[in-house]
């Protein structure tokens, strides 16, 4: 094959392929990112940071509440059977109590139980999990004292057969915010 000569056709010279090639890939790549852009909306951004302003303070004022009536729990899931025990302490002994699991960034690992008390011991409150839980969690407990829901709230690594101590940390953001 003859070698290409400066009054050669532009098709056969090596120059203008490779700057095509590198136009191709640009455009099939960008178009590429687009797409997953498109199909993997980002989940976790809120529109409405007014009301999630709102929903911070309310969360405050349950936390306060919690603190105020000198709430401390102990949670443990056991792997074997998935059974979730909670001991509470404190001025607040509900009948139900709600426990989430968050997952800071996969919404479809949140898990959410209801705990009910034992009836033999005031403070114990059980509850199953269907599937294992390991990992970062926002941890979440609810109750209602006096028509009042209180919250106790805390980032916690969970893993099975060790337990997790609620209330034990001092509450971010409201250092300036009266009980």
């Amino acid at each position: 094959m003859p070698a290409a000569n400066a009054y050669s056709p532009w098709y056969k010279h090596i120059w203008p392929w490779i700057i095509i090639a590198i136009l191709t890939c640009s455009v099939t790549l960008t178009l590429s990112m687009v797409t997953i852009a498109v199909k993997n909306p980002d989940n976790l951004v809120n529109d409405n940071y007014y009301e999630a302003g709102k929903g911070i303070n309310r969360s405050l004022d349950r936390e306060l509440l919690g603190q105020a009536l000198q709430l401390k729990a102990k949670l443990r899931l056991d792997e074997l059977t998935g059974e979730v025990v909670l001991l509470l302490e404190g001025n607040s002994q509900p009948k139900t109590l709600e426990l989430n699991l968050i997952s800071p960034t996969q919404p479809e690992k949140d898990r959410g139980l209801i705990l009910v008390q034992s009836p033999s011991e005031p403070g114990r409150y059980t509850g199953q999990l269907d599937d294992k839980v390991e990992g970062r969690r926002f941890v979440e407990l609810l109750g209602v004292e006096d028509g009042k829901t209180w919250r106790l709230f805390e980032e916690e690594l969970v893993d099975h057969d060790k337990d997790l101590m609620l209330g034990d940390e001092p509450i971010p953001g409201a250092e300036d915010r009266k009980q």
